[in-house]
């Protein structure tokens, strides 16, 4: 909605132009008319649209033609007054005044104008036969309006309607000449429907058009006059009701109605509700609102933001597979000026047997959306319709800031979800392989050179650098997102080098694989607090020597890095998912030195760290405590040095034994 309405009024000398604005605010006719009157501004309280409206009288006695185009220029509407007794003033009309607004207004941003007719009060007759052919001609004149500055009479109509035609134009939504609706309006109400169909039957029904009365106009519709309205719709047209809901042809016919009938603001509402600005865009305001993210912060989808997802999955997923179909999934984005996902999707995502985007797949790209890119996240939220579906204020409320990465490492524990881990390694190290096995994807040991050639012959767009799913880290439910890193080893951008893990990748069958890992951990990541870890790919081949100084397994004791982790994804079965818990979990925790790299929750290592960590053993330590302290209160007292030695020799006690069983329950490891 704009800010403010200017309003000018031109005209041939003594029509009345500055009577009728005198005649508005003094609420008389004036008995003294000045050559023009001063810039009025009647406030956005006083007006019917609540809206500051500025008006300005032109004189052709005091102003120059220069002053009169700038004006023009300012105007948002003109009002063009002739005399309704003066024949002359009315063919100046068509012959001066519309062809000296045309020119001095801009092709693209056309000015609206309103014919006004003066003086009614001095004939009997209306000159509207007259008026009619030259509003035909003219699609920039909005209305033709017949008044009389000295009886008052359709004075406040007059501005009334040269504010409506600023604030709710028909320009842009009608064509008078085709008596429909123009195509960038259709098209804007056929998404509008789209959004508003919240089961995707083709249909609004009762609940769904009270919803949308609702979002649009704080009111929900009366049962009978919900059935007025369906039942003008079924006079006009045969399938505008269908199953007793309003199809999509039946919702343009009543928009179409409300305009022809003069009610174009029934239709603006609704059209800037769903953010469509005066050009039937979507607003920049409406697709981006305003979402600071400070350095060092990620931003991922909420919990509202994910169910609204999940909702608008289930709409689609028609034939209720748990995958969408290229059908389905063109059909979830007709609302989208463009196609978002490209065809690299299936390749980042889990996808199904035909190579369909699986629902968790559908939720992981939005993931890696929101986290890479979340001013696109907002847009695509927008076109969705996010903020009106779930009745936020804007679509910046389903998105999650966290906080400082720094402040994560000082309280040794974080809230985020989502993790990113950089993976390199030289070409043809197996980096590729090691996204893919992550969704699942398993690579035969007789198909080996086949993939190799398929992924030669692959099409860039169809080609994916990320791979991004879910993963387990005690029971929680965290997004790992993979980055594949381009094995330019000259030069690392910030972006290469900014994560929460590094996977390093060497290809264990290459004697000169691992160099490459090794010089890269030693210039970018040696002397950084980002975990590392080393990846022997491609161990189900004969592990060969690597020419380097030293062992992979002695370089990582070298740098406290945890020892190189066997992969293959040369399996039968899909390819063990353990080494991206593993690396979930040391993206999680980077301040720990986990010795043992596993959460089997078998071995002795968990087994003894789940015991250490249950509420049984933690309510046993507590007891014993406060009975030992209890008993050592009661019979010695604090101040005398003999309570102090009891208590300094349980302590030490207490220590070499639990440093015992620690040392014993670890040695079969």
């Amino acid at each position: 909605m704009r800010k403010d309405v200017r309003i000018l009024l031109v005209g041939e000398p003594k029509v009345g132009k500055t009577s009728l604005i005198m005649s508005l605010v003094s609420e008389e006719f004036p008995n003294v008319v000045p050559y023009r009157a001063e810039e009025i501004t009647i406030p956005a309280d006083v007006t019917p649209e609540r809206v500051p409206t500025h008006i300005v009288d032109y004189s052709e006695a005091e102003q120059t033609d220069e002053q009169l185009f700038q004006e023009i220029s300012k105007a948002n509407v003109i009002c063009i007054v002739y005399s309704v007794n003066n024949k002359k003033s009315i063919e100046k009309v068509t012959s001066h005044w519309i062809p000296l607004i045309t020119e001095n207004t801009d092709k693209d941003s056309r000015v609206p104008l309103i014919l006004v007719g003066n003086k009614s009060d001095l004939v009997e007759h209306s000159s509207m036969e007259t008026i009619l052919p030259i509003m035909n001609q003219h699609s920039e004149i909005e209305t033709c309006v017949e008044c009389s500055a000295k009886n008052l009479k359709n004075i406040s109509e007059l501005f009334y309607y040269a504010q409506k035609a600023v604030l709710h134009p028909t320009g842009p939504l009608y064509c008078p000449e085709k008596k429909d609706m123009k195509l960038l309006c259709v098209k804007a109400l056929t998404r509008i429907f789209k959004v508003s169909d919240l089961d995707n039957d083709g249909i609004l029904n009762d609940n769904e058009l009270n919803f949308f009365q609702r979002t649009c106009f704080n009111t929900p519709l009366e049962p009978q006059a919900l059935e007025d309205v369906k039942n003008v719709v079924r006079k006009n047209l045969s399938d505008g009701v269908c199953d007793n809901g309003l199809s999509l042809k039946g919702f343009l016919f009543l928009h179409t109605l409300f305009i022809q009938r003069g009610r174009h603001e029934t239709t603006w509402t609704v059209l800037r509700r769903f953010g469509y600005d005066d050009d039937l865009e979507l607003n920049q305001d409406y697709l981006f609102p305003l979402l600071k993210v400070p350095s060092d912060c990620t931003t991922e989808l909420n919990h509202n933001a994910y169910l609204f997802l999940q909702s608008v999955f289930d709409k689609h997923d028609k034939d209720r597979d748990c995958a969408l179909s290229p059908e389905e999934l063109r059909d979830l984005f007709d609302v989208f000026p463009y196609m978002p996902w490209g065809p690299d999707v299936s390749n980042t995502v889990c996808t199904n047997d035909s190579g369909w985007i699986t629902y968790q797949g559908y939720l992981s790209q939005w993931t890696l959306t929101t986290y890479l890119d979340v001013q696109r996240c907002l847009e695509y939220l927008g076109y969705l319709g996010y903020s009106i579906i779930a009745e936020q204020e804007s679509h910046a409320s389903g998105i999650t800031v966290t906080r400082d990465k720094k402040i994560d490492l000082q309280k040794k524990q974080t809230q985020r979800s989502v993790f990113h881990c950089n993976v390199f390694g030289d070409v043809g190290s197996g980096k590729s392989g090691f996204l893919q096995a992550f969704l699942g994807r398993n690579l035969m040991p007789a198909n080996r050179k086949t993939l190799k050639k398929r992924q030669k012959t692959i099409r860039e767009e169809h080609r994916s650098y990320y791979a991004i799913s879910t993963t387990y880290v005690y029971g929680q439910e965290k997004y790992l997102l993979l980055h594949e890193v381009f094995p330019d080893f000259d030069y690392l951008s910030d972006a290469d080098m900014a994560c929460d893990i590094v996977c390093l990748v060497y290809d264990v069958s290459n004697p000169y694989s691992f160099e490459y890992c090794a010089k890269v951990f030693k210039q970018y990541f040696m002397d950084s607090k980002t975990p590392c870890m080393m990846i022997a790919a491609k161990s189900d081949l004969p592990e060969i020597k690597q020419v380097y100084g030293c062992s992979p397994l002695d370089f990582c004791r070298m740098h406290k890095m945890p020892p190189p982790q066997s992969f293959t994804c040369s399996t039968a079965a899909a390819p063990s998912r353990d080494i991206y818990t593993k690396l979930t979990t040391m993206a999680m925790h980077p301040h720990a030195r986990l010795r043992c790299m596993c959460t089997c929750n078998r071995c002795t290592f968990c087994l003894c760290q789940n015991f250490l960590n249950s509420e049984l053993l933690q309510t046993v330590r507590a007891k014993l405590y406060a009975v030992v302290l209890r008993r050592h209160i009661s019979q010695a007292d604090p101040k005398s040095s003999t309570f102090w030695l009891r208590a300094s020799v349980g302590a030490t006690v207490f220590a070499l034994l639990g440093l015992t069983m620690y040392r014993v329950l670890l040695k079969p490891r």
